[in-house]
């Protein structure tokens, strides 16, 4: 199996400090994470002035700020962009980040991006998919909020403008923070995989990791995670994300998935062939017998081990001479019999 790229998604939990954002950086590589995504974005041309909050925000954040305001504070420039990526470069460890808005698009591929991230607000902005399918990058697409047509859509969309097909990620995701677990639809994702023959993944916004994990085991190629220093740091994101150590817990187990997972192939493994001996069983004669006597269903005990002749070779064996006198419990070899 092909392992499982883990992104740490980091988002805004950095609160617009580029010294919390370099700190998630090194929790993310020292979890054993593939990437660590950010979010880039100019606030003006994301948010009105008049849009309100989501009600999670408005729970972890308070009402008394408008979305824009809340953002505001956690905007980082292209400066600090670059600083962020030099520091991943630095503890290697991949730099991800999903643009919200055309100018950033533009900034991240001004600062060599080889794969973007597109959120599952902008899967039904066409003119942000057409800017990015311009690009002919990997592209890894949440779709919370979505119907499989409007996945298709934005598909076509992003094939239409120049992204090969084979290049995007389809991230089955639900866009409520935490994400009830009734709510969560895994098996949406691979009705996914089937109608578009993409590789699909799963981003998280479930409480815990075992989600994460499930996703894993039925075929997810791609897991993504929100995590943070510390939960009740002030910000939007941080109450429905990971901590270190719980992210460090979910990587260890997508790991571990992986490895239990296997090629599919059914056959001994190479630490139960020991075992083979021991539990299975093999034909013993289950009296004294002399050599000439021809064997029948009461002469035999199918006992462990399972070194002599197999059970299954018992209707061989019945109404063959014995070549030897044999002693009760004796395990019968393919030289005693004729």
């Amino acid at each position: 199996m092909k392992k499982v790229y883990i992104i740490a998604e980091a988002g805004v939990n950095h609160n617009g400090s580029l010294e919390n954002a370099f700190k998630l950086i090194e929790e993310a590589k020292k979890a054993g994470a593939d990437a660590v995504k950010f979010q880039t974005f100019v606030p003006e041309l994301v948010i009105s002035k008049h849009a309100t909050k989501a009600a999670y925000q408005e729970v972890t954040t308070g009402k008394s700020e408008s979305q824009l305001e809340m953002v505001q504070k956690l905007y980082l420039d292209k400066k600090a962009h670059e600083e962020l990526i030099n520091h991943c470069k630095k503890i290697g460890i991949e730099f991800l980040s999903t643009p919200f808005d055309l100018t950033s698009i533009d900034t991240l591929n001004e600062l060599g991006l080889k794969t973007i991230k597109i959120p599952s607000g902008e899967v039904t902005n066409f003119p942000y998919l057409k800017k990015i399918g311009k690009l002919n990058i990997n592209i890894i697409l949440s779709t919370g909020m979505c119907y499989l047509g409007e996945v298709e859509a934005a598909i076509e969309t992003l094939v239409n403008a120049g992204t090969k097909r084979g290049s995007i990620t389809l991230l089955h995701c639900n866009t409520e923070y935490p994400t009830p677990m009734q709510d969560v639809n895994l098996l949406a994702m691979n009705t996914m995989k089937e109608a578009f023959k993409l590789n699909v993944g799963y981003s998280d916004h479930t409480l815990g990791i075992e989600i994460p994990i499930a996703a894993v085991a039925l075929g997810a190629t791609i897991i993504e995670k929100h995590f943070t220093l510390d939960k009740n740091m002030p910000g939007p994101d941080h109450k429905a994300s990971l901590e270190p150590g719980e992210l460090d817990a979910m990587v260890k187990a997508v790991r571990n998935i992986e490895k239990a997972l296997g090629d599919g192939i059914k056959k001994p493994s190479s630490s139960e062939w020991k075992n083979i001996v021991i539990a299975r069983k093999s034909i013993h004669i289950s009296k004294i017998l002399s050599k000439g006597h021809v064997l029948s269903e009461d002469d035999i005990y199918i006992k462990r081990p399972g070194d002599g002749l197999p059970s299954s070779l018992l209707e061989y064996v019945l109404g063959k001479k014995l070549m030897k006198d044999v002693n009760e419990d004796y395990k019968l070899k393919w030289e005693d019999v004729e």
